[in-house]
């Protein structure tokens, strides 16, 4: 049997570079070599080598998060190259990066999302009759990007430049929206135009931890994660369909995972990932494995839908 050649990508320029390493670590050790010839490849390092060997690719497998990975960037150079990979395109991936663009587009999708304004840096505004909106506590958190990097919980109007200036770091525009306490849970999405609806995850960081914030997700016991969650039907189902109304809204492809609060017996929708992590102790290989499906199996169930949305693109050029 002739091995696919895999282009396997980590690591990158952003701020989420050494999440990206671990996850593309533990991708590379998972995929069977019987069936895939895997080359490594660092955008900070060897977009040139990526280029120049592009021909000699079957299918790339993006393990970028943030900036330059996961917002469309690198899925644009790739579709120059005329390389299948895993996950969404450029458009979906744009848009599930844009905190701001996603909360507009979940709303016309009839999703419920927190109360929220957005900021930009340099305009005047008074911190204490900015806040009224969402009301405190309330949550601070960069325009782009993932992992929960530069995001704060302010809970009294002292807090708040501290937050703004933070958040502003990651740049231009930042979210403020309203905290709304409750069960944290998130909804995987396996699929293109036929989707698998993963059993729902429940979050509860170590309460040392007052939200899911950057090391709450990846240092190891610092939260525990249950699979299926504990909710009633009612509460799973809606999350499911959800994640689903997400996926769809946003224009994803492949898989996404979308994070979500149960607050008063009412979902509200966060954001979207579309490139989930893929270290041991991450959310969307565990929603997975409750559905039976090994680590091993769901990589390779990602590049088939690679290939079959390669091929969806190629008929439609074709009838065009």
């Amino acid at each position: 049997m002739t091995k696919l050649r895999v282009a396997l990508l980590s690591g990158g320029i952003s701020s989420e570079r050494d999440v990206s390493i671990k996850s593309g670590n533990q991708v590379y050790e998972a995929l069977d070599k019987a069936k895939y010839d895997v080359t490594r490849y660092d955008p900070a390092t060897d977009l040139g080598k990526l280029v120049a060997e592009a021909s000699g690719v079957d299918v790339a497998f993006i393990v970028l998060h943030g900036p330059y990975g996961e917002d469309g960037t690198v899925q644009g150079l790739l579709d120059l190259l005329h390389i299948p990979y895993q996950g969404s395109g450029v458009l979906g991936s744009a848009l599930a990066m844009d905190k701001w663009t996603s909360k507009r587009l979940y709303r016309e999708a009839g999703l419920p999302v927190p109360p929220f304004q957005v900021l930009t840096l340099g305009e005047a505004f008074d911190t204490e009759t900015l806040a009224k909106m969402p009301g405190y506590p309330l949550v601070v958190k960069p325009r782009s990007g993932g992992s929960s990097i530069g995001t704060s919980i302010v809970e009294s109007p002292r807090q708040l430049p501290q937050a703004l200036d933070l958040a502003f770091d990651h740049g231009p525009h930042v979210i403020m929206e309203a905290y709304l306490e409750g069960i944290e849970i998130t909804g995987g999405v396996l699929g293109n135009d036929n989707c698998q609806l993963l059993p729902v995850v429940e979050i509860i960081p170590e309460s040392s931890y007052t939200f899911f914030d950057y090391e709450a997700k990846y240092q190891e016991g610092a939260t525990r994660e249950i699979c299926p969650a504990r909710i009633s039907k009612n509460l799973s189902d809606g999350a499911q369909s959800y994640a689903a109304k997400a996926h769809r809204a946003l224009c994803c492809r492949g898989y996404s995972r979308t994070d979500m609060i149960i607050h008063d017996e009412m979902i509200y929708v966060l954001e979207t990932n579309t490139i989930p992590g893929m270290t041991p102790v991450s959310l969307f290989p565990l929603a997975a494995r409750a559905a039976g499906i090994s680590f091993s199996q769901l990589l390779d169930r990602l590049i088939e839908l690679a290939f079959e949305d390669r091929d969806r693109d190629v008929r439609q050029r074709e009838i065009s």
